[in-house]
């Protein structure tokens, strides 16, 4: 005889298991679905910022004019000089747009002002070198600008006559800013390191303090290693040597001297008293980018400092210093600074960006390129232009303020190395990265 109940309980029970499982492809489905949603949201982003950057980069771009006698690249906006590492990130943003010749171009600008000494002045415009503070040097990024642009070129040739030129900068920059205990690198002030009020630097002309800088050391390093593999392109092996031989010293002892075991953290040195000056700046995560931490070391660094809320995470952005230092703020000190001492600075993240991609973070980077996006398309919709920097916890634009207007009352703005931005989202959406490679 056929059990009517145990039929009914079995076929609520297959119900019930089939109902489980629906929900279950449910959730998987919906999962997906989010993910989908935020990577369509991602690239509209990339695809909206591509579209304004279109229209807004051709702005940096000057005709050939006096004492540049190529076209240059300018910040755009209140800035109408040729700066060097402005200049260096938008010509590589240029070379990743196909038009390496800015980069070219930007480095022969340059060159040309080297002197006896192999002194060259950080900023150029069209009367000649402009020399601040005395002899204050362009910061190290000569030898990978010429390698960079080589590299987009395929042509390392241009580049021979001028070699000698790109060595005696090397050798200014060690005779008058390497430390000759540690063989580490430092700042005249920190206004030569472009984080011109960065807190973890001497960054007043009566502070007669210098610190041994992660930020100076791993830039250093990394013109080692331009300088290494340009020689080897031009076929100076010796060269290439001793060049190589310099990168491995020097990054051993940005590990050694300037890594703290106990706070998981670059910070810069005192030269005097030898001791960590311990505050955790833009500085200390400049040698990530370059992949000097272990891979230990560098997640170590990036999940205690970088993605903490505390301390440099922030809702619009990556801060410049940490919200737990005494002097963090937002304030806009356009003059006589510009201010690293909290707000968000595109080219900042830009950096911090490659550093969370050389340590595997990418969901962090992913959620950088569309909050960054997302500020600069806002200011871009209502200004026509961008800021330098923002409001870390508010993204308000704080830099030029909106004083500074034009001719016709609008305000001037600011574009320079913001163009990188594109290419974290580039990188994020297409897998095509932009990260300073020297290989």
């Amino acid at each position: 005889m056929i059990n009517l109940k145990k039929i009914v309980l079995i076929s609520a029970l297959v119900v019930a298991i089939g109902s489980c499982t629906d929900t279950s492809k449910n959730k998987e489905t919906d999962t997906i679905s989010m993910n989908t949603i935020k990577d369509k949201d991602i690239e509209k982003v990339y695809i909206d910022l591509k579209e304004k950057y279109a229209v807004l980069s051709p702005k940096v771009i000057q005709p050939a004019e006096g004492y540049l006698e190529h076209p240059y690249l300018i910040p755009a906006g209140f800035y109408k000089q040729m700066w060097d590492w402005d200049a260096f990130f938008m010509g590589n943003y240029f070379a990743s747009k196909g038009k390496p010749e800015y980069l070219q171009y930007w480095a022969l600008n340059l060159i040309k002002g080297v002197d006896e000494e192999g002194y060259v002045s950080g900023c150029a415009t069209v009367k000649g070198p402009r020399p601040i503070f005395g002899k204050f040097a362009m910061k190290p990024f000569l030898s990978q600008g010429v390698y960079l642009a080589s590299k987009g070129l395929k042509d390392f040739n241009w580049a021979k006559p001028y070699y000698k030129d790109i060595k005696k900068v090397i050798e200014y920059r060690e005779k008058t800013q390497q430390d000759s205990i540690t063989g580490l690198f430092f700042w005249d002030i920190a206004m030569q390191s472009g984080a011109d009020n960065n807190a973890g630097l001497n960054y007043f002309m009566e502070d007669k303090r210098s610190f041994l800088a992660p930020d100076a050391s791993t830039w250093q390093y990394k013109e080692y290693l331009a300088q290494s593999a340009l020689a080897k392109k031009l076929g100076y092996e010796e060269d290439a040597k001793i060049y190589s031989e310099k990168a491995i010293k020097l990054k051993e002892a940005i590990n050694k001297i300037l890594w703290s075991k106990e706070d998981n953290v670059y910070y810069t040195v005192d030269m005097d008293t030898r001791a960590f000056y311990k505050r955790i700046s833009y500085s200390s995560f400049l040698p990530l980018l370059a992949g000097i931490p272990s891979q230990e070391n560098g997640k170590a660094m990036i999940d205690s400092y970088l993605l903490n809320e505390k301390h440099m995470k922030a809702k619009y952005g990556f801060r410049t210093l940490s919200a737990q230092d005494v002097d963090y703020n937002n304030k806009n000190i356009i003059v006589p600074f510009s201010n690293w001492q909290g707000p968000v600075w595109p080219i900042a993240n830009y950096i911090y960006s490659i550093g969370l991609k050389n340590y595997g973070y990418s969901d962090d980077i992913a959620w950088l390129g569309k909050t960054l996006g997302d500020l600069l398309l806002k200011d871009i919709n209502k200004h026509n232009t961008m800021h330098e920097n923002y409001d870390a916890d508010t993204g308000k634009a704080l830099a030029p303020s909106d004083d500074h207007v034009d001719e016709n009352g609008n305000i001037v703005g600011f574009i320079s190395w913001n163009l990188c931005v594109e290419n974290i989202l580039d990188g994020v959406v297409n897998d095509n990265w932009t990260l300073l490679e020297i290989n």
